[in-house]
This record gives C-alpha cells, structure tokens and sequence, in this order.
C-alpha cells in the first residue's frame, strides 16, 4: 500500500505540489544564480542538488554562451540577448510577471542540443531578498510543427523525424493531442454527390 503524505503544515503541502509540478521550476536571484528548484528541475539540471545550487542557471544548464566567458553566465556577449536573464531583470524591476518564447543551445557533453522553452517569471520576495520564479515549459514538440513538415504529394501522408509516413490525423494526434471530425468541403460535396447538391442549389419558386 503506498504511503500516504501526511501534511503537518503548509510548507510540507507546498513542498509536494512545488515537487508535483512536471515543468522545471526554478526560484533565481538578480544574477540567475539557483536558490531553489523543483523535482523536475532536478531531474534535468544534475543529479544532486548541492551542484546545482547558488550555480547561474546558464552554467547548470550548460549554455553554449556560457562558456564563452571566464565569468561564466551572463558575462559574454551574447548574453545581453539571453530571453532567461531578459526575464528575470523585467521581473525585478517591474514587480510583473512575464511570458517569452526562448531557444537555447546546450551542450550536453556530446553534441550540442537545440531546446525551445515558454519561459514564465514571476515575482517572488523571501526572507527579505527580492527572487524570481522561472517556470521552463517545453515547447519542443510545438516548434517542429512550425517548421516546414514532408507530405506526400498524393496521398498527403506526413513524414516523422523517424522516417516513418502517418495520415495527417494520426500525425497531429500523437504531437498534439488533436482530435479529428470528418465532413466535406462544398468542392467534394459536389464532386461525390452531384445530385443531391444540385437539389440543394435549387430553391423552391
């Protein structure tokens, strides 16, 4: 039988829905150097979280541009760009919460990823200490939708990133979770059903 959480305060319940969330979660100071984070966050950024902690988010993440400076994250160039540091200095100084597409490139160790994230910040004061909360949601699967998607000039199959052919519906079922209804446009309508169309056009006198 599992265990059952047994909420002795509020910080013990805030804890488990912090840790429940399935987007990276992390609570950031001016400099974007870690204070806090999520499960999720853990599970990405290393294995134990005294590596992570008091570490800029860029480092941890190990931003390409982050290694470009000895400073580490937010000294190099391209850094003034960087939509995570954009977001947390708006939040700071507007007290607001913002939402902003951004793309980063890390470096795993092997080969360079390319990830998209929905970044959220939202203002957060602790313990005297002006934070922010930085909510990371992948937006991976949305941006390869954007891009331009292999389709069968007949038969109007998409092809995946695996090379496999899927009709249109199963394609966005699986990436979007869509569902789809069938009907007819007028065009097919008249082609398939000339008579009843014809019926239909004309109008009693």
């Amino acid at each position: 039988m599992p265990n059952k959480v047994n909420f002795n305060n509020d910080l013990s319940f805030s804890r488990v829905v912090y840790d429940a969330v399935p987007s990276p979660i992390l609570v950031v100071d001016e400099d974007v150097r870690i204070i806090d984070h999520n499960q999720a966050a853990g599970d990405i950024l290393a294995p134990s979280s005294q590596r992570v902690l008091r570490r800029r988010a860029g480092e941890v993440l190990h931003c390409l541009n982050s290694e470009l400076s000895p400073g580490g994250c937010g000294r190099a160039e391209p850094c003034g760009q960087c939509v995570i540091r954009g977001s947390v200095n708006r939040c700071l100084d507007s007290g607001a919460v913002s939402r902003q597409r951004a793309r980063l490139e890390l470096n795993d160790g092997q080969k360079v990823q390319e990830v998209h994230y929905l970044v959220s910040a939202a203002p957060l004061r602790r313990q005297q200490q002006d934070l922010v909360v930085l909510i990371l949601e992948d937006m991976g699967e949305i941006e390869e939708l954007r891009r331009l998607l292999p389709i069968c000039a007949k038969c109007k199959k998409v092809r995946d990133a695996d090379e496999l052919w899927h009709r249109v519906e199963h394609y966005f079922s699986k990436h979007l979770d869509v569902d789809f209804t069938h009907g007819l446009c007028p065009e097919c309508a008249a082609e398939l059903y000339p008579q009843l169309m014809g019926r239909q056009d004309r109008k009693p006198g």
